[in-house]
C-alpha cells in the first residue's frame, strides 16, 4: 500500500510540474508578444517641402539654374523603440512639385545650343530606415531624434513630366520631434517633427541638366501615432 501511495504521488508531482511548465509556455510567448508590441508605433504625418536651389555648370558647356518648387506631401513610418537610446524606424514619404530649370549659354556654348526653360513635375518618394533615440521626456512631450540613409525617387508625372526619365538618388536624413499621448490614452497620440534629407540635384538622367550639385528638402510635418 506505501508503494502505491508513493506512485501516485510521484504522478501527481509529475502531472502538477508538466501543467505548470504547459502553462508557463503559454503565457510566455503572449507577455512577449504584448511587450514587443509596445514598443512599435505607427505613424503619419503631412509634411511641408522646402527643397533649396542649386546651380552649376554641365560639360557642354552650359549654366544651369534649378528652382524647386514647394509643396505639401505625407509621411509614413514605422518603428520599434527598444529603449532609450536603441531604435529603429522605417519611412515613405511622397510629395509632387516640378523642378524648374533655366539653362543659359556661356561664353564658350557652341552657338547652336540655345538657352531654355523647363519645368519638370515629378512624385518625389523618400524610402528610407533610420536609427533613432528617445532621450526622455520634458514639459510633459517626449522627445526624439534620429538620422539614417535611403532611397530618392524622382518619378516624372504623365501629364508634366517632359518625357523625362525616372531617376534614383541615395539620400540622408535627420530628424528631430517630439510626441505626447492624448485624451489619457496609451496608444494615441499627436506628433510635430522637423525633418531634412540631403541628396544630389536630380538631372533626370539628362546631360543638359547635369551638374554634380547637392540639394536638400526640409520637412516640417505634424501628424499622428498608434503605439500598440
Amino acid at each position: 500500500m506505501m508503494i502505491a501511495i508513493r506512485r501516485s504521488s510521484r504522478r501527481i508531482s509529475v502531472g502538477g510540474a508538466l501543467f505548470t511548465f504547459v502553462l508557463a509556455a503559454g503565457i510566455a510567448p503572449a507577455q512577449t508578444t504584448k511587450k514587443h508590441l509596445n514598443q512599435v508605433d505607427f505613424g503619419i504625418s503631412a509634411v511641408g517641402t522646402l527643397s533649396t536651389s542649386s546651380s552649376g555648370t554641365t560639360y557642354l558647356p552650359q549654366a544651369v539654374f534649378e528652382y524647386p518648387s514647394d509643396t505639401v506631401g505625407v509621411l509614413v513610418d514605422l518603428g520599434f523603440q527598444r529603449n532609450r537610446w536603441f531604435g529603429l524606424q522605417m519611412n515613405w514619404t511622397q510629395a509632387r512639385f516640378s523642378e524648374n530649370f533655366t539653362v543659359t549659354n556661356l561664353p564658350t556654348t557652341p552657338k547652336a545650343n540655345l538657352p531654355f526653360n523647363l519645368d519638370v513635375q515629378s512624385k518625389v518618394n523618400e524610402y528610407s530606415l533610420g536609427y533613432m533615440v528617445r532621450p526622455g521626456t520634458y514639459f510633459g512631450l517626449e522627445t526624439f531624434a534620429g538620422g539614417g540613409v535611403g532611397l530618392v525617387e524622382f518619378k516624372p508625372t504623365a501629364g508634366g513630366g517632359q518625357g523625362q526619365e525616372v531617376e534614383d538618388r541615395t539620400g540622408i536624413f535627420y530628424v528631430v520631434g517630439a510626441q505626447k499621448l492624448l485624451f489619457g490614452s496609451e496608444h494615441f497620440g499627436a506628433r510635430l517633427q522637423l525633418r531634412q534629407v540631403f541628396y544630389g540635384a536630380p538631372d533626370f538622367n539628362a546631360n543638359y541638366f547635369a551638374t554634380g550639385t547637392r540639394s536638400s528638402t526640409t520637412e516640417p510635418g505634424f501628424g499622428f501615432f498608434l503605439r500598440f
